[in-house]
């Protein structure tokens, strides 16, 4: 049971999940490329949905996705995609999941090239997370110039479902920017991640 005495982020509201990802992995710099791959992959699956939803199916879309693994999955082919078409565990989103195969093999295709796609992302944000601080949820972009850049960068790669709003929510998952407000308690503990 979380504790309640701590003062949170409003959006996470009270559902035990929403509040252990809040305290947990929210913001917390994450420079593992499979990893960064995986959460831009969910964060395109949310688009037009909530995040809750998204999350509680997270370890459903990990068993669907080969815990998304970019190799294997920038291997599927139709049988796959009949597939995950037909697993209620997920969204069954064909736009979705086609930008999810096609996105494997950019990742993959990346790699090959010599380009670190972790190393690639957080060039947006020159290496290290953006303590922003806001004082209130009020003050939180939906975007910034760094995800509409690497927004645009993504589209141009290859990858879909990453527009810029998508995009920023990314960047503060995975801790490219600190967002949880001033009086948060994990503002100041994810603050002191941000060196490798």
């Amino acid at each position: 049971m979380p504790d309640s005495s701590l003062h949170r982020c409003a959006w996470c509201g009270t559902d035990p999940l929403y509040v252990a990802y809040h305290d947990t992995e929210w913001g917390v710099p994450e420079y593992d490329a499979r990893a960064l791959w995986e959460k831009l992959v969910l964060d395109g699956f949310q688009a037009g949905l909530s995040w809750i939803t998204i999350l509680k199916k997270r370890e459903a879309f990990r068993a669907a996705f080969d815990g998304f693994d970019p190799e294997i999955v920038a291997g599927y082919g139709e049988a796959e995609r009949a597939r995950l078409m037909a697993d209620a565990g997920i969204v069954r989103s064909g736009a979705k999941i086609d930008a999810t195969i096609r996105g494997a093999r950019v990742w993959v295709e990346m790699r090959d090239a010599g380009e670190d796609f972790s190393v690639w992302l957080w060039s947006f944000v020159g290496g290290a997370p953006i303590q922003a601080r806001p004082l209130t949820l009020a003050e939180v972009p939906t975007q910034t110039p760094e995800s509409v850049a690497m927004a645009k960068a993504l589209k141009a790669r290859g990858f879909g479902f990453c527009g810029p709003v998508i995009v920023y929510a990314f960047m503060q998952a995975t801790g490219m920017v600190n967002d949880h407000v001033h009086d948060c308690f994990r503002q100041a503990e994810v603050r002191a991640m941000g060196g490798r």
